[in-house]
């Protein structure tokens, strides 16, 4: 009788674990709606011809190619194919915030950030053996507090190419050589270097041509395998500007990448397009290193002189929220300064203490200068709101209005996608962006949608039931 009770739970516990393990990697086409976890517009075909002739008959073969990535057709790599240039796909991740790990952490939490990060790994691995993009941007915040020591921001830098994000071993060398050194960075050298820095040069070292690999930047091509990665800075990375310091961002510089630059694809030809990636955390003020603001506006100003010679659409990344009226999204516009008497720490007096919105006029003068083409369409993806929220800008009168709907506009949209958390929270989000190009109306036409997940918790009991199914198969082995 014991031995019937122990195989009856043994098989009732394998059942579970298949159903849950079923759940969570074949999630995208069971959480949400068809075509919504692939790109748009686009067919998924075979290498093998015999199941392309039944493509058409059978719409529900393509789900099994995407979710069976061995079986689909070699994704193209060039940037154009046929005479025609190759859609824009990126992804999009907001705000993981990974927490770390103290001396007075208890086991139990520390068992916990140990699963997240592979929680969210395992969303990440998913769509990119699944969609395979050109592009991955992670909307800032990738940790959940910026006044950690070197030695810790090290330590969850290593996390985040380890277990998050994980790329080749020539794309996370850099991360891996500082965790394994764990030497205090010289922030004052890489200070020295950026006032020297005259604001033209400082501008043409950020401004890049048709970039599909950091590691290997004269490739023609994406490469699907390690696809371009993009890290903006986020508060709880570098700090709002009233608290945003050297030491910050010379880590961040090192570790994830530069805070402003723009890359120019297929400049001067009809498909042109650039991508601008900003820190918008250093905008507005006051601040307490002013010399990030000025880098940030000159980047701008700079950006705004090579506009006459650009013609294009443009994608920009950023991390805090452009200006909207309350109401539109979960955060409305806000600002706080530090206090006149801040006794804790008096040199952040009156400083910009945290923000949820950009100004009026800020939101104002960067959609001028970023989107200077009047015929072409734009989109903006952001992050900060953990919520998410999905707004259009349209040109009134001289100004940028935002709204949930388009409105007469007398000139292209510009759509801004405030990019929902990738936490567990949030149902573990991931955002697609889809850029193709018209050929009928000589433009690029952007699209957006998410790909949800679950909550953590349907995660982790995939696990815990896979290692419970384990011993008692064990269990029921040896007896």
């Amino acid at each position: 009788m014991a031995r019937l009770k122990l195989s009856v739970l043994t098989w009732l516990v394998t059942a579970i674990t298949l159903v849950l393990n079923v759940f969570v990697y074949f999630y995208p086409d069971i959480v949400n709606y068809p075509h919504q976890c692939q790109w748009h517009n686009t067919s998924v075909r075979s290498k093998y011809a015999i199941v392309n002739a039944f493509l058409p008959k059978a719409p529900w073969m393509e789900t099994v190619l995407l979710n069976f990535p061995s079986l689909q057709e070699r994704k193209a790599h060039n940037a154009y194919e046929h005479g025609r240039v190759s859609d824009i796909n990126m992804l999009a991740f907001g705000d993981p915030q990974i927490n770390g790990n103290w001396a007075s952490t208890p086991y139990i939490k520390r068992l916990d950030n140990y699963g997240n990060d592979y929680y969210l790994g395992h969303i990440y691995n998913i769509m990119k053996r699944r969609l395979q993009p050109s592009h991955v941007a992670v909307m800032g915040d990738q940790f959940s507090l910026q006044w950690i020591y070197d030695s810790e921001f090290y330590n969850r830098t290593r996390r985040f190419v380890e277990r998050l994000f994980p790329r080749g071993a020539a794309y996370k060398k850099t991360v891996l050589d500082t965790w394994a050194k764990h030497e205090d960075y010289d922030w004052q050298a890489w200070l020295e270097r950026e006032e020297k820095l005259d604001p033209r040069d400082r501008f043409l070292s950020r401004s890049y041509r048709d970039i599909y690999d950091w590691y290997l930047p004269d490739s023609p091509q994406p490469n699907f395998e390690n696809p371009l990665f993009i890290n903006l800075t986020g508060n709880h990375d570098v700090g709002y500007s009233g608290d945003a310091t050297w030491q910050h961002m010379a880590r961040f510089h090192l570790l994830f990448g530069q805070n402003n630059y723009v890359i120019t694809y297929n400049a001067g030809l009809p498909e042109e397009w650039r991508l601008v990636v900003l820190d918008s955390l250093m905008l507005e003020g006051p601040a307490l290193q002013e010399q990030f603001r000025e880098y940030t506006w000159s980047f701008l100003e700079n950006l705004k002189q090579s506009n006459a010679g650009f013609k294009g659409s443009t994608i920009l990344l950023t991390h805090i929220p452009f200006y909207k009226k309350s109401g539109l999204c979960a955060d409305g516009p806000e600002h706080i300064y530090y206090d006149e008497n801040y006794e804790r720490e008096p040199y952040k007096n009156g400083k910009l203490r945290s923000q949820n919105h950009l100004l009026y006029e800020t939101t104002q003068q960067v959609l001028d200068i970023v989107f200077p083409n009047a015929d072409k369409e734009g989109i903006i993806l952001t992050g900060h709101d953990h919520v998410g929220c999905d707004t259009w800008y349209s040109h009134i009168n001289g100004e940028w209005v935002s709204d949930h709907e388009k409105k007469q506009s007398d000139r292209k949209h510009i759509h801004e996608v405030v990019v929902r958390a990738m936490m567990g929270e949030f149902d573990g989000q991931t955002g697609l962006v889809t850029g193709q190009f018209d050929y009928a109306e000589s433009a690029w036409k952007f699209e957006f949608t998410y790909c949800s997940f679950v909550i953590q918790h349907v995660w982790w009991a995939s696990k815990v039931t896979l290692l419970l199914a384990v011993l008692l198969h064990s269990f029921s082995f040896a007896f």
